[in-house]
């Protein structure tokens, strides 16, 4: 909570997490699930918190910890929205669990998650939260990665490589500077890091840039083998 407080975004034990207690704090019946995002048809891993909300006699799936839109979880078949919609496909999957599918588009998103209807407490994802935010291997840990939707598309930002996807297409550009790169966080994403000191702002750009160069380069060889 005092990370989205301080005006930092998160992924979804975050932004669902603050959510949820912004929702129960106002009188809703909130309710937390065990999900996973993923492509395949296959059980809740664990890895996303799924929130539901009662309202007017009805369960709605709210999610702001995903690059798609809010759905109705009381929806029987699909309900295509528009490009980029999300809907729940009919019938359970994987011991009971709802599975949330997004139309394709826009390209590069996620393209479903799972949810099991079990309610569980927050300190459920203790564990895979820690990996995540701590693991070498967890690509929140390996890669920067900022992410916006608005009513038109999205905008990623995965190291220095800045891309929008939308009905036309995607237009990607690689940023080069770090005056550039900290303008796109707080032009973009909204994200201004006024409160992070010179030495530290430096350290991170240096940090992304240097990882952007190795990955440039691991590409450059494997196109040459």
């Amino acid at each position: 909570m005092a990370r989205i407080l301080r005006g930092r975004g998160g992924y979804c034990f975050h932004l669902n997490g603050a959510f949820g207690a912004l929702l129960t704090a106002l009188g809703y019946d909130v309710t937390l699930h065990r999900a996973g995002v993923q492509g395949e048809v296959e059980g809740p891993g664990g890895d996303h918190l799924a929130l539901t909300v009662g309202l007017d006699g009805e369960r709605w799936l709210v999610d702001t910890g995903l690059a798609g839109e809010n759905a109705r979880a009381t929806a029987a078949a699909r309900r295509h929205l528009h490009p980029g919609a999300v809907y729940l496909r009919d019938g359970p999957v994987g011991g009971g669990a709802r599975r949330l599918a997004v139309h394709p588009w826009p390209r590069g998103a996620f393209t479903a998650m799972v949810f099991a209807p079990e309610p569980v407490e927050l300190s459920t994802f203790a564990a895979e939260h820690h990996r995540l935010s701590t693991s070498p291997e967890s690509g929140f840990v390996r890669v920067l990665q900022a992410q916006l939707r608005d009513a038109k598309g999205v905008d990623m930002l995965r190291g220095c490589v800045l891309r929008r996807i939308d009905a036309e297409g995607t237009y990607e550009r690689t940023i080069d500077s770090a005056d550039d790169w900290y303008d796109v966080l707080a032009d973009v994403f909204h994200l201004n890091l006024t409160d992070v000191d010179a030495p530290a702002r430096a350290a991170l750009w240096q940090r992304v840039h240097t990882a952007h160069q190795e990955w440039e380069a691991a590409g450059q060889r494997a196109t040459t083998l």
